[in-house]
């Protein structure tokens, strides 16, 4: 079985899976399922047990670094950076953001990059920092791909964060198809990763939308069981 949507780049598998792949965060529904749905998933894509890594994830702006990372201990932060492409990089969502970085640096040595960007963490920085903290390691070229997600069409919000949120973010104001005040997650971070120089490669698909993929919110009007669903780069067997 394939994944949601995936590709190969420079040597590395990136992707995305779906509700078919099962829930994937421990602090939904059952952690011992969720425990089980990781192993499955990583014996797809070759790898041991454990060897994908995932993070405690807080809306926040931190950025870790995942070879001062120690292995099978869980660290919390919403996105880290592989300085030499050699970890298994999970990032997990259901309706924000995944967003995942392949970069070189002059020599063509590879970086790998995952961020979690939701509403909090993308206002408060976390793609610049993501962004910042490969350049730091020496990053010359960098291209993203943002996947599914909430969309501007669905992401709606009070008028008064709307207002406030978009008065210096031109890209984030958006209009749900029914006619109310909404955010654009993907217009914004697609926004602020080309200022940064970064190509951004965009892969469709609304989290609300499509049923094949977990959402917060459509969970919270269903009342189906919640869930996450992640976003992958791997360096290839």
């Amino acid at each position: 079985m394939a994944l949601w949507w995936e590709s190969v780049h420079a040597g590395f598998r990136l992707g995305f899976t779906s509700r078919a792949d099962g829930n994937l965060a421990l602090h939904v529904g059952s952690a011992d399922d969720a425990a089980g749905n990781r192993e499955r998933l990583a014996a797809r894509l070759s790898l041991n047990p454990g060897e994908l890594r995932f993070l405690h994830q807080v809306h926040s702006a931190d950025v870790l670094d995942a070879s001062q990372a120690e292995h099978g201990t869980v660290h919390t932060g919403d996105a880290w950076v592989s300085p030499d492409g050699s970890h298994r990089l999970a990032i997990m969502v259901a309706d924000c953001l995944p967003v995942l970085f392949y970069a070189e640096r002059r020599d063509a040595s590879p970086m790998t990059a995952a961020a979690h960007a939701g509403r909090p963490g993308l206002i408060a920085g976390i793609l610049e920092n993501t962004v910042n903290a490969l350049v730091s390691r020496g990053a010359e070229q960098i291209t993203a791909w943002i996947g599914p997600a909430a969309c501007g069409n669905c992401y709606e919000v009070p008028q008064h964060m709307h207002d406030e949120l978009t008065a210096h973010r031109p890209a984030l104001a958006a209009t749900t198809s029914w006619g109310t005040p909404a955010l654009d997650l993907r217009a914004q971070a697609a926004a602020l990763l080309e200022e940064a120089g970064v190509a951004v490669i965009d892969v469709p698909g609304c989290t609300i939308e499509d049923p094949a993929l977990f959402s917060h919110r459509r969970s919270q009007r269903t009342g189906e069981p919640e869930g996450r669903i992640a976003g992958i780069i791997t360096p290839l067997p």
